[in-house]
């Protein structure tokens, strides 16, 4: 039995010891992935704290046979996501992290905010373009952060009836978001 998953059976029943290994294990990787996504180091460290910290709540339903880093790294990308919505009207924020597709320098905050607004707006507009499964799944899995077999237990469908509607959907979303496909791809692929 490999390291990793005796402290994850650990600390799914409760052990901080072992949340700490698993957190001394991950936590300059987790960095790395935040800071290249975000190029704040600030909100990299905030983004691997409030991951860690998701952790240590849902322990509990750890999968032990599904991938730890995936598990650890969907929910940084998801933590991000949220974030970035969140703090949309931060000016700061949006100077870190907001960068401009049409490759022009000198692009204006107003510029900024509206595109990341007009990003959210044609993200939804897009949705409506795939089947009620295919959006119900994509929300699940790439807004949510359940993983593929949360998913396929929750529906009693098979994991790759899943796989295949979300891949679909990330074919139809990415088609319909045009310019915006580069940041569509920064939260929602991978």
């Amino acid at each position: 039995m490999d390291l990793e998953r005796t402290y994850l059976e650990r600390l799914r029943k409760g052990s901080y010891k072992d949340f700490t290994k698993l957190y001394e294990l991950y936590v300059s990787r987790l960095y790395a992935f935040a800071l290249g996504l975000t190029h704040s180091d600030v909100l990299a460290k905030d983004i691997v704290q409030e991951t860690f910290v998701k952790v240590w709540i849902r322990r509990e339903q750890i999968d032990l046979d599904m991938s730890f880093r995936s598990f650890l790294f969907t929910m940084a990308k998801n933590q991000l996501l949220n974030e970035f919505r969140r703090q949309a009207n931060g000016p700061l924020f949006l100077e870190d992290i907001v960068f401009n597709e049409s490759g022009e320098e000198g692009e204006t905050y107003i510029e900024r905010k509206l595109s990341f607004e007009e990003f959210n707006h044609r993200l939804e507009l897009a949705k409506q373009k795939l089947s009620p499964r295919q959006r119900e799944l994509f929300e699940l899995n790439k807004e949510q952060g359940l993983s593929i077999g949360e998913i396929a237990a929750k529906m009693s469908v098979t994991e790759q009836s899943i796989r295949n509607q979300i891949s679909q959907a990330l074919h139809v979303l990415r088609k319909e978001l045009g310019s915006y496909a580069i940041l569509f791809s920064l939260f929602f692929i991978g």
